[in-house]
């Protein structure tokens, strides 16, 4: 347990190292496991229309619902990994 919460924070340090950035799907993927990994299930109400940015958000969120804290930080660090080699 202690080891994949360091690779998931040495995974949170990787991601800032990135030259190019991400499209949209592969950040919206970032984000829902990293929140997962960090604070489980979503929570609280999906944002309105007009909020469309905190709406995809919540959206890629509520995708991974039910996927224990474990398998998305493990998630999250094989998607870095998997974005450091094709975005240097």
């Amino acid at each position: 347990m202690a080891d994949l919460k360091a690779q998931f924070e040495q995974a949170q340090s990787d991601v800032k190292t990135l030259s190019k950035r991400p499209g949209n799907d592969d950040m919206l993927a970032l984000y829902a496991l990293f929140k997962q990994g960090s604070q489980g299930d979503v929570s609280g109400s999906r944002p309105g229309m007009l909020d469309m940015v905190g709406r995809a958000k919540y959206d890629a969120w509520a995708k991974v619902k039910g996927t224990s804290k474990d398998e998305a930080m493990k998630k999250y660090v094989e998607k870095v990994a998997a974005l450091l080699k094709s975005h240097k």
